[in-house]
């Protein structure tokens, strides 16, 4: 996955619990941007989250079960329409203004990091919309390529201010969907539907579990103030636009073809015991990885609902573990951060640790006891450093509030 443009904010953080920057000075910086870049006023502001997922990875695209949730970092586009035909849209990190012609059916383009944009123009194009003549500022603090979504989170903000600019309201799941579409078309990702919804229905504390079946999304409590999530992002980035994630899917694709079923929600673990050998490596494991963590993920909404975190700990070790030996894609950072955690444990205050997201680098999310969030922040910070000589950036964060308009 191509990094879409954000305000990387690696490089301000000390190797410890950090603090999340506000949304009121991000809107507020935003507006700044565009008047000193693009001499114009912001009318409009809309601000979309980046995502952690706490269980069910790489099963968004096989009808599995997710649970992620919309964390407290933002993608914000401030601005206004400007009375022509084109787009001036800029960002915080780069001098580049892309400009787009309205009147044209949008494809792909130059510069790489608008194709998100237009992705999603296109997606108002195609169901009639005129698009007009607007200027942009992009501001971010969801890390880059951290595995947290920066992608969804900048396709989310965009169709969020266009509807701002077309004072238009599209259905949250047409929305989402909308823009899963323009990263299928205009990253050439073939992501499931996990980020984008996160993105889009996310709401204070709440989880949002999503049966990818049948595309509807269930907001589950997380309201226990005793429990904590810190996200590790490894400063190792991701390229999922590289093969390495399609491969997966093509891996899923296959395997589904060959037991012969019309649904990974058909299949179970005998199923593809009994069929290893004609599945053959690397599909077979990718297959029990499929099951397996769709199974994982409703034993972990269940063990979270009661709060039993005995039997979720293990799953998200399970969840873990599988990611690496079976669907390969971690990489020795995660495994090393993932490790740390394990090594402080359930008498250290955390509950379970996993890497998240599509992998290849990124981040990890600890479940872990509120009080002991500090320390184990800094415990995984320094033995993390000290195994790699890389700071990672690590910070908390609830599930917030998804893509919207700031002031509506």
């Amino acid at each position: 996955m191509t990094t879409p443009l954000a305000l990387n904010p690696a490089n301000r953080f000390t190797p410890m619990l950090q603090i999340n920057p506000d949304l009121t000075d991000l809107v507020s910086d935003a507006a700044v941007g565009l008047a000193t870049r693009l001499k114009s006023k912001a009318t409009i502001t809309a601000a979309a989250p980046g995502r952690v997922n706490l269980i069910g990875e790489h099963i968004d695209y096989c009808d599995g079960f997710v649970m992620p949730f919309a964390i407290d970092r933002y993608i914000v586009i401030a601005g206004c329409a400007n009375g022509t035909t084109e787009a001036r849209i800029t960002s915080a990190i780069s001098e580049e203004i892309a400009i787009l012609d309205l009147t044209k059916t949008q494809e792909v383009g130059e510069p790489k990091w608008a194709n998100y944009l237009r992705g999603v123009i296109r997606g108002f194009q195609d169901r009639g919309h005129h698009i007009p003549g607007f200027d942009a500022y992009i501001l971010s603090s969801v890390p880059g390529g951290a595995g947290l979504s920066s992608s969804a989170a900048l396709e989310c903000a965009t169709a969020t201010f266009l509807e701002g600019l077309l004072d238009t309201v599209l259905d949250t799941r047409e929305k989402a969907l909308l823009c899963q579409k323009a990263e299928h078309d205009f990253a050439h990702v073939p992501c499931g539907i996990m980020d984008q919804f996160a993105s889009a229905f996310g709401k204070p504390n709440r989880l949002v579990l999503i049966d990818c079946q049948s595309g509807e999304p269930e907001l589950v409590p997380f309201e226990n103030p005793d429990l904590t999530v810190l996200i590790s992002n490894t400063m190792v980035h991701h390229e999922l636009s590289d093969g390495g994630y399609a491969a997966r899917r093509k891996h899923t694709e296959d395997g589904l073809a060959i037991l012969g079923k019309a649904s990974w929600r058909d299949v179970n673990a005998s199923d593809v015991q009994t069929h290893w050998e004609k599945l053959g490596d690397p599909i077979n494991r990718r297959s029990r990885h499929v099951v397996g963590e769709i199974s994982r993920t409703i034993a972990a909404a269940s063990a979270l609902a009661r709060n039993d975190f005995e039997t979720l700990g293990p799953l998200m070790a399970a969840s873990h573990d599988s990611l690496r030996d079976d669907f390969e894609v971690s990489c020795k950072e995660l495994d090393i951060m993932v490790e740390i955690a394990r090594k402080i444990g359930r008498n250290g205050g955390v509950i379970g640790a996993r890497m998240t997201g599509g992998g290849f680098g990124g981040s990890t999310v600890t479940l872990c006891e509120s009080r002991k969030a500090s320390e184990i922040a800094n415990t995984l910070a320094s033995e993390y450093e000290k195994a790699t000589g890389i700071k990672p950036q690590i910070f908390a964060s609830r599930p917030s509030l998804g893509a919207h308009l700031i002031g509506k």
